[in-house]
């Protein structure tokens, strides 16, 4: 494991600058993750947290975050997710050194789709975007993204 940022005496707001570097993106990703992990997958042990620590864990930082958020899942905090929890979980063979090749190489060699279908057989409460919500409910994430345009 990389030498862990976040210490247990750590305050949020110090947790996600220490995650974020101060990269914009990075502290969007992180924020939406706060925002949204505990709807997003209810099953997670420590809630809304634990796909932040996951990033801690895997030494992925700053601008990494916002390259695995943007460029490897298509701007989708869920699928964001469902990877960082397919790789806990020990899912699709997703490893740290196939995570790192993936955000250094646009998505290169991680199938997101089929990592969140894996990802929702073992876990049937976990949710992504709009296919698991009943018709015409919309996340506050994807509310946000339709008040940006």
């Amino acid at each position: 494991m990389p030498n862990a940022r976040i210490r247990l005496e750590m305050s949020i707001p110090d947790v996600l600058y220490a995650l974020s570097e101060g990269n914009p993106g990075a502290l969007t990703v992180c924020l939406g993750m706060l925002k949204d992990g505990e709807a997003i997958d209810p099953d997670a042990a420590l809630g809304s947290l634990s796909p932040v620590l996951m990033l801690d864990t895997l030494g992925i930082y700053g601008p990494r975050i916002w390259m695995l958020y943007k460029n490897v899942c298509g701007q989708d905090i869920g699928k964001t997710i469902a990877l960082l929890r397919a790789w806990q979980l020990g899912l699709a063979g997703v490893s740290r050194q196939g995570l790192d090749h993936a955000i250094d190489n646009y998505g290169a060699g991680i199938e997101v789709d089929a990592v969140v279908e894996q990802v929702k057989t073992q876990l049937p409460n976990f949710r992504v975007g709009g296919v698991d919500k009943a018709e015409g409910e919309v996340s506050e994430v994807e509310a946000s993204k339709a008040e940006a345009r």
